[in-house]
């Protein structure tokens, strides 16, 4: 397939988004059983105005890939088949649970308020939260199985596509809130780096799970199904036509094979070696120079990485057209 960027930023902003709230719902869950320290409203406030600005950028990448933008809206009128339409609706439904959540935290609000007296601080926004992190995974769910669904795409067709995107949406989110409390709570970033750590190592382990399933692939189409003729000595010596088109253009990215292999290996690194290395050097010294790196890192590595999962994908109709005579 021909990666589209306005995708990629999609699901990589999304993927921040979604992480740096489930970070601070977490942060807040520890907090309220003592486990950690208690955080200000400013904390919440400020951390759920950045996860939205993460959410909403990632929406309004999306725009760029429409021919139509103006006809964006119909797009959810498929809810009940289309994953791409149920994404289309979860989207605005995280945006707005998290925006409840920090304005909650912002007028200071709990259940006393609605007349309920629980004796836990923070009762309301854990309620609310709880119900934000449900929509948030239900989003991660979605967006995956845009792609998981496609049973011709091989590469794709798999449930560690989701798996992959919950755990990489996590550990860009839980190292962007190792910044983050670097400099809103000190308290917690150890509790953050090391929590973004374990999640990018599972996710190393699970996306390479999916290259190694996908170096493995073998396709059940072929030149013989195509045409239906079983003679192993069909060869392909044009593609029908002189030259390019819709079909050249957008189901095949024109890179060499030396080009995939060296982005496997950019967003290997740039994702998990370098993060968790600075991550660890972080955790130990307090370095906030450190964990910028790391984010920076793993976001870039992040935009690699999903180019590299559409670039993969290999359609059946590229048996057709991708060879000029």
């Amino acid at each position: 397939m021909n990666p589209a960027f306005s995708v990629i930023f999609l699901t990589t902003l999304i993927g921040v988004g979604q992480g740096f709230f489930l970070a601070l719902y977490t942060g807040e869950s520890y907090a309220i059983i003592n486990v950690l320290p208690s955080q200000s409203q400013d904390f919440y406030v400020l951390g759920s105005v950045i996860s939205v600005v993460f959410l909403i950028a990632g929406l309004i990448s999306s725009i760029f890939h429409l021919g139509h933008p103006e006809r964006a809206w119909r797009s959810a009128a498929m809810w009940r088949t289309s994953w791409l339409s149920r994404e289309v609706i979860v989207l605005p439904t995280v945006i707005g649970a998290v925006t409840v959540y920090g304005f909650v935290h912002y007028m200071g609000w709990d259940l006393t308020n609605l007349g309920i007296k629980t004796g836990v601080t923070g009762d309301l926004t854990l309620i609310l939260g709880l119900g934000g992190v449900l929509v948030t995974f239900l989003l991660f769910l979605c967006t995956g199985m845009i792609y998981a669904c496609i049973k011709f795409l091989q590469e794709w067709a798999t449930p560690l596509t989701v798996i992959n995107y919950t755990l990489l949406g996590g550990a860009s989110g839980f190292t962007f809130a190792a910044v983050f409390s670097a400099y809103m709570a000190p308290g917690l970033v150890n509790f953050y780096a090391g929590w973004a750590i374990i999640i990018t190592v599972a996710a190393f382990i699970t996306r390479g799970a999916s290259l190694i399933r996908n170096a493995k692939i073998r396709h059940k189409s072929s030149l013989k199904t195509a045409i239906g003729v079983r003679d192993n000595r069909i060869k392909q010596t044009a593609m029908g036509f002189m030259g390019g088109s819709f079909n050249t253009r957008e189901y095949f990215h024109g890179m060499s094979m030396l080009f995939m292999k060296s982005t496997k290996w950019i967003f290997l690194v740039l994702v998990f070696v370098v993060p968790v290395i600075l991550l660890s050097i972080a955790f130990s010294q307090g370095s906030t120079s450190l964990l910028i790196a790391a984010f920076v890192s793993q976001y870039i590595g992040l935009i690699a990485e999903r180019w590299f999962f559409f670039a993969q994908a290999n359609h059946p109709q590229n048996l057709y057209y991708q060879q000029v005579g």
